[in-house]
């Protein structure tokens, strides 16, 4: 069956990922299946947006029975399961408003043009400019990969929108000598997870909030990976006492449902009006329902204490393994975003950990990245340390 479909899709899917040979077909928890019946331990939670893992029964029925009730309608008229998951958002931050989209790169592209918009209207016309990081990523729209601190993504897409800049992460001073009359805004990941798992510095980041309140310019989070529990808090900036104007979230705001959200301050929020900005499915009745069984259930099941013991545990796990093996160089992260840097490629140890029924990534070439489901098990940590360990022991440098 694998094979099959392997060939099926290769001739009617366009070539945009490198995908393995395998075909998954079902899921269960922290657990994959593919179409041969083999069973994999998922690391990876497709890129962390299954935060409760594979069919989780509250998300599941959730989205069953607003299926049953209406799907989509349009965003002419008030859809309440929307209005509900604003309000669970909303009195969870410290945010007043939400636009809801499909994906991370659209409420991306949502908070460029909102602030440009805030920008133009409250410092002039030529207040426009953004800076972004170095090893950012921020979406693969025009804006997005533009705000994107990454060469790689930006090969062939030329000319890109003008008003980007992108200094140093964790580099203060080279920010701040970016910051001109021009700048309406700072877009920042709290942790570069694409980029190779770059915990933002506690220092830094309030050194940003403060230049930003002196020069009356926007800070931006980026949360699309590390909102929503992934880091132990149900947002990232909460860890660090930092407090955005303007944040985006998406992969695991609806377990595996599309969908996205721009939030901001009222202040920020009243310079968009109707017609400014819009999407015609984002926030459907559907998606919000899930997102909201998914907010609801990561409450009442406990689960960021969970991030917090086993990100812990799991992470001391990882370090241990830097102590054993010297092509180890780094473990960092934070929660359950933990990243491991090698000292080559690790292309090769991501194959070798498949095979053997775990699923991980490498990110950024030499950075393998783990994000497992928020409720892992410490058996399910075990068992994916003991694979690792034995593809470890494979390895020659």
């Amino acid at each position: 069956m694998n094979e099959e479909i392997k060939t099926k899709g290769q001739a009617y899917l366009m070539n945009t990922f490198n995908r393995g040979a395998i075909c998954m077909i079902e899921g269960q928890g922290s657990y994959l299946k593919d179409a041969d019946g083999k069973q994999y331990l998922d690391f990876l939670a497709g890129i962390a947006v299954n935060a409760l893992g594979h069919n989780h029964p509250k998300v599941t029925t959730a989205i069953a029975e607003q299926a049953a009730k209406l799907v989509h309608c349009s965003n002419f008229y008030w859809i309440e399961p929307q209005v509900q998951l604003a309000e669970k958002l909303i009195t969870n931050s410290v945010l007043d408003k939400v636009f809801f989209g499909n994906s991370g790169a659209e409420a991306n592209e949502g908070a460029i043009k909102l602030a440009r918009k805030y920008g133009r209207e409250v410092h002039g016309e030529g207040c426009y400019e953004i800076i972004t990081a170095d090893n950012s990523f921020h979406g693969r729209t025009m804006a997005t990969l533009t705000a994107t601190g990454q060469k790689q993504f930006h090969k062939d897409y030329d000319p890109f929108l003008e008003g980007f800049h992108y200094v140093p992460f964790n580099d203060f001073d080279a920010l701040a000598a970016k910051v001109t009359e021009k700048t309406c805004a700072i877009l920042l990941e709290p942790i570069q997870g694409e980029g190779g798992v770059y915990v933002g510095d506690q220092a830094y980041l309030e050194q940003v909030r403060a230049l930003c309140d002196e020069k009356d310019i926007l800070l931006i989070f980026d949360e699309v990976q590390t909102g929503m529990g992934r880091t132990g808090k149900l947002f990232a900036y909460e860890g660090y006492g930092v407090e955005p104007d303007v944040m985006t979230l998406a992969k695991a705001l609806g377990n595996g449902v599309p969908i996205g959200a721009l939030l901001a301050k009222d202040a920020v929020a009243s310079h968009f009006k109707p017609g400014d900005h819009g999407s015609t499915f984002g926030g459907n009745p559907l998606v919000c329902a899930a997102a909201f069984a998914t907010m609801q259930a990561i409450e009442d099941e406990n689960i960021l204490s969970n991030v917090n013991e086993m990100g812990g545990y799991f992470e001391e796990k990882l370090v241990a393994f830097k102590e054993k093996y010297d092509f180890i160089l780094d473990v960092r992260g934070k929660g359950l975003l933990l990243g491991m840097e090698l000292a080559m490629k690790g292309a090769d140890i991501v194959a070798k950990c498949f095979e053997k029924g775990v699923i991980i990534n490498c990110t950024h070439d030499t950075v393998l990245r783990f994000l497992p489901p928020l409720n892992v098990t410490r058996a399910e940590i075990d068992k994916a340390v003991a694979v690792m360990d034995e593809v470890f022991q494979t390895i020659e440098v």
